[in-house]
């Protein structure tokens, strides 16, 4: 392990981690864009996610998440439909060819991550998935 490895925070090395993610995983390997990806990750066929709520899970203003919107249903790969108890706001679903080019697309990732977590035996990286999903939760409480 290297002294930078040793002596860096935690988000310095989740930024470092990221930026090898970001650079392995081109649209060659994936079959689209990190950021198409990461929307339809969020995606479901059946159950529906609030515009709005999309927009703060992939942290993109509403502007930016309306272009990557555009751009996936161009391909097919999502819709949006009016919220039937809301006819205000938008419902995004992933469509059935959404959710082929996602599994096509999670191939090409497995991949990157095999590279990039290839020194991690495969429970530290299930204890580092778990630690990065608690990370995440909404709702997790600050420890400051």
């Amino acid at each position: 392990m290297s002294v930078a490895a040793t002596t860096s925070g935690s988000i310095v090395l989740l930024t470092r981690l990221a930026r090898r993610v970001y650079r392995e995983a081109t649209d060659d390997v994936l079959g689209m864009t990190l950021k198409q990806f990461v929307a339809l990750n969020h995606l479901g066929e059946d159950t529906g996610i609030p515009q709005r709520q999309l927009s703060d899970v992939l942290c993109l203003d509403a502007n930016n998440l309306v272009l990557l919107l555009n751009e996936v249903e161009r391909l097919g790969w999502a819709e949006r439909r009016r919220d039937p108890a809301d006819r205000r706001r938008h419902l995004v679903y992933r469509t059935p060819a959404g959710s082929g080019a996602l599994m096509a697309a999670e191939r090409g990732m497995d991949a990157v991550e095999d590279r990039i977590l290839d020194t991690l035996s495969p429970q530290e990286r299930a204890t580092l998935r778990l630690l990065l999903a608690a990370a995440l939760a909404e709702g997790t409480p600050s420890h400051d």
